[in-house]
């Protein structure tokens, strides 16, 4: 998800309605509500939040403070109308990951957020991820399942390393669509997905015994760690 703060609400709805068609849920809130929400979120609903872009509100400085405060380590990328070099060292002195002029497309928003990501990641080098009896990884090789090496097609391997990425999230089909063959892509139908998880679900469970990928229609995959 998602999380829009801007005081016009034009503005909060526009990207909202943007994020939604390219299948990320996105939440559009004003400067009260926001200071509001992210002091009483619950732990689930910030680790949910994949990034956080902040336009135009009073004392929009103070927001990344509390938001790491709060415990979430996602992106946070200020949006900005008249780009200042005063107002963009300010922004990323008070802890910002990246400031963007608008108007920007949506598209150009999402490859900024994985960018961040894969910066996250490479920083503290995470190479791999165990969920239950299996090991994904990260920088090319396949998984193992109960130490096994179970190997895949290119797209299944990716489209497991997304869902081991986000462990504890339901992510969409247009979700994994657009990270397996690109926001952008207009050559392929996101329909390919549903067939690429049902041989990886097989491929899967016929080695695990059980089923590690849980599909509940019109919400999403996610990965069962607690298989």
């Amino acid at each position: 998800m998602y999380v829009i703060v801007d005081n016009r609400e034009l503005v909060t709805t526009v990207y909202s309605n943007g994020f939604e068609k390219v299948g990320i849920s996105a939440l559009g809130l004003d400067a009260a509500s926001f200071s509001d929400w992210i002091r009483s979120a619950a732990d689930a609903d910030l680790f949910a939040v994949d990034a956080f872009f902040i336009g135009n509100c009073d004392q929009r400085a103070r927001w990344p403070r509390q938001i790491r405060v709060q415990g979430s380590t996602a992106p946070i990328i200020a949006l900005t109308e008249a780009m200042s070099l005063d107002e963009t060292l300010e922004l990323f002195a008070a802890g910002v990951d990246d400031v963007v002029r608008k108007p920007v497309h949506v598209a150009e928003l999402q490859a900024r957020v994985g960018a961040i990501h894969r910066r996250a990641v490479a920083s503290t080098r995470v190479e791999s991820a165990d969920v239950a009896m299996l090991k994904v990884f990260f920088d090319g090789r396949d998984p193992e399942v109960h130490g096994a090496v179970l190997a895949l097609p290119r797209r299944e391997r990716r489209i497991l390393e997304y869902l081991a990425r986000n462990v504890g999230r339901r992510v969409s089909k247009t979700q994994i669509f657009n990270n397996v063959y690109g926001v952008l892509s207009e050559d392929v139908d996101e329909n390919v997905i549903e067939s690429h998880i049902s041989k990886l679900r097989k491929k899967l469970k016929s080695a695990a015994g059980i089923d590690l990928i849980d599909s509940r229609r019109y919400l999403g995959y996610t990965l069962t760690a607690d298989a």
